[in-house]
């Protein structure tokens, strides 16, 4: 690949579009490239690429459609990479804060491509392809909510680019992609991210990098919890939902999707092994070839960010070149958090990646981290190095500290039906945690005397026996303090959509480079939950084989809530929350189990970033005599708290 210096550029007297009129060569200043070539000339075409399946299982091969945008420059000896998003929403929800979707010329060539990538990426020297995934708007077949066919159709692509697969004009004509390298990245937000993963997790060839946004890592995780259900019916649902044809084509591959998902126990099996990217049948990190820039919201309650921890763990014990956003946001895209520092990010990333640029992106940190409403910072690695696991313990008058209860020292409540049927609802688990609720108990730390920052993965451990076999569980951390937050509860998952508008990359009439401005949207309260995790109590040992706890009998059960970045501040409590089934985030119905918890044996270990060294001193030990502010500012006296 031709590679025009800098010096070169700033010498050659037309300026970029002179330059791209007489030369086909990728132009480098500064460490980046640059827009030498024509987004409105550029050619706008669309193949069908043959896939290795057959996912409507009607005897042909499936062929994916690509719709492809490229420089002119191409047509004339030009080699370029090509930055993929892959997705099966281009014909229904549409793509980004605005939902866009694709249009075509009377000749179906495309006139409009989704979001900004073709628009600032095309003039410098790339190829982009948004692809329909397999049973999705022109592509054939049906799709299977992250399953193998998903998966298989988007390599189809990368092999296709490499010259490993074979490829069709609309006439029928075989077409072979000429004009790239075959250094292949691909990038999208929730599906399509999630397509990234798993297409990196089959270990293709050519694809040399993934931006995965939001995305899954196993669709198990996605549905569901340590065998507690988030979603009913969440596979056919979902691939129902994106595909457009008849009802009747892939009413046979849905009902297979139904039985697969095992709604009924709400395990892990031979079905969503084939949806494990991590450590699957058709997928896994083992044989992940690409690098990764990953960008989550920890705050995300779509996609939850265990599917970033844990795949971002598996990827670093294979030693693979990675980067992280971590944002307190929800299920949102960093360009519209902080648009033109990703913009400025992403482009150094593909130009080192699939241009072979030598700049400086890969001696940065390796995590940005926000830690408070557009407050960033970043570090070494995630979690931080830094981190150390302080073990907080319940204690018998309520407390949550250092000190191990008492031998014998209980509490318990139930897995009880709230007032609509199901559990019940965060809000009331984490009211007024001194109040005695039958559906939760709660520990409370005293205010913490200087500030630390949670950085990983909490993991609770209880000691627990049971009047029934099993029980659904949760556990909560929450921080107890007025404070201005993140709103990632609120509409649009922590941003506020503006009229004002900007521009990254080149325009036509029809598909134009400048998108809505936004900011965060903030809300001041005085709780926060900061981490979640469930658990049905028979999958504590396994998640493929439930074993049933024996009534009476005290069991240990132990699970990782979700992993965050969150200051814990002087002045507030942190608390640990532990209820039966949530109505908010579990489709499970309660079991009416009592649970009786042995305190001595319980705790929650928690990643902490401290203020000073001694980590233990974030936890002060309660005082003898004190009230509590909680969110309903409600006050009660120590001596009538009651635990149950």
């Amino acid at each position: 690949m031709a590679v025009l210096t800098g010096a070169a550029l700033a010498g050659a007297g037309g300026g970029a579009t002179a330059l791209a009129g007489t030369s086909p060569k990728i132009v480098v200043k500064d460490g980046v490239t640059q827009p030498v070539f024509s987004y409105k000339d550029a050619v706008r075409e669309h193949v069908y690429v043959e896939s290795s399946v057959d996912s409507d299982r009607d005897g042909k091969k499936d062929r994916v459609n690509v719709d492809i945008i490229r420089p002119k420059e191409t047509e004339h000896g030009l080699k370029v990479p090509v930055i993929m998003d892959e997705s099966p929403y281009y014909d229904n929800a549409g793509r980004g804060n605005e939902s866009e979707r694709k249009t075509y010329d009377a000749a179906g060539n495309p006139v409009k491509f989704p979001l900004y990538y073709d628009n600032y990426f095309v003039p410098r020297g790339y190829a982009f392809l948004a692809v329909d995934m397999v049973g999705t708007t022109r592509s054939d077949g049906c799709p299977v909510s992250g399953g193998p066919t998903d998966v298989l159709g988007g390599k189809a692509v990368v092999d296709w680019l490499n010259g490993r697969a074979r490829a069709y004009r609309p006439d029928g004509s075989p077409v072979k992609a000429t004009w790239t390298t075959g250094r292949t990245g691909m990038i999208g937000k929730s599906y399509d991210g999630t397509l990234a993963n798993g297409v990196a997790a089959t270990g293709v060839e050519g694809l040399e990098t993934i931006v995965p946004i939001s995305a899954i890592s196993s669709w198990y995780d996605y549905s569901r919890m340590n065998g507690v259900k988030y979603w009913t019916d969440e596979q056919p649902w979902l691939a129902d939902y994106v595909d457009t044809d008849p009802p009747e084509k892939c009413a046979a591959v849905f009902a297979d999707l139904d039985k697969g998902e095992d709604d009924a126990t709400g395990n892990y099996n031979a079905y969503w092994k084939t949806a494990d990217y991590r450590d699957g049948t058709i997928a896994r990190a083992s044989r992940v070839r690409a690098s990764i820039f990953a960008t989550h919201g920890v705050n995300d309650l779509n996609v939850k960010d265990n599917h970033f921890a844990e795949w971002w763990k598996a990827l670093a014990k294979r030693g693979v070149q990675r980067k992280v956003w971590l944002s307190q946001r929800g299920h949102v895209d960093p360009f519209d958090t902080r648009r033109d520092a990703w913009v400025a990010a992403l482009h150094k990333w593909f130009d080192h990646e699939l241009q072979r640029i030598p700049n400086d992106i890969m001696r940065q940190p390796r995590a940005d981290i926000e830690i408070g409403p557009d407050q960033w910072i970043t570090q070494p690695d995630w979690p931080s190095r830094d981190a150390r696991n302080v073990v907080l313990r319940p204690g018998t008058d309520g407390s949550l500290g250092l000190k191990p209860a008492a031998a014998g020292a209980t509490a318990a409540f139930t897995d009880a039906a709230g007032p609509q049927g199901a559990g019940y609802p965060e809000d009331d688990m984490v009211a007024d945690p001194t109040a005695a609720r039958p559906y939760r108990t709660a520990f409370v730390s005293a205010p913490l005397p200087r500030t630390g920052r949670l950085s990983g993965t909490p993991d609770a451990r209880l000691k627990i026996k049971l009047d029934r076999p099993t029980s659904n569980l949760t556990a909560l951390l929450v921080d107890y303090g007025d404070d201005t937050r993140v709103d990632y509860l609120g509409p649009g998952s922590g941003i506020r959509t503006l009229t004002t508008e900007d521009c990254h990359g080149e325009s036509t009439p029809s598909d134009d480079a400048c998108y809505k401005q936004t900011e965060v949207r903030t809300v001041t309260s005085p709780v926060n939950v900061v981490a979640r995790g469930w658990l049905d109590a028979q999958n504590d040992r396994s998640l493929s084989n439930p074993s049933p706890l024996e009534p009476g009998r005290y069991y240990g059960v132990r699970w990782q809530t979700l992993s965050q970045e969150y200051l814990l501040k002087k002045g507030h409590r942190l608390a640990l929350v532990l209820a039966g089934t949530d109505a908010d985030y579990n489709t499970e119905t309660p079991t009416g189990a009592q649970v009786t918890v042995d305190l001595r044996g319980s705790s929650v270990s928690v990643p902490v970033v401290a203020a000073e060294d001694d980590v233990t001193a974030l936890v002060a030990p309660p005082r003898p005599a004190e009230t509590w502010r909680g969110p309903a500012r409600v006050t009660l006296p120590v001596q009538e708290r009651k635990l149950y």
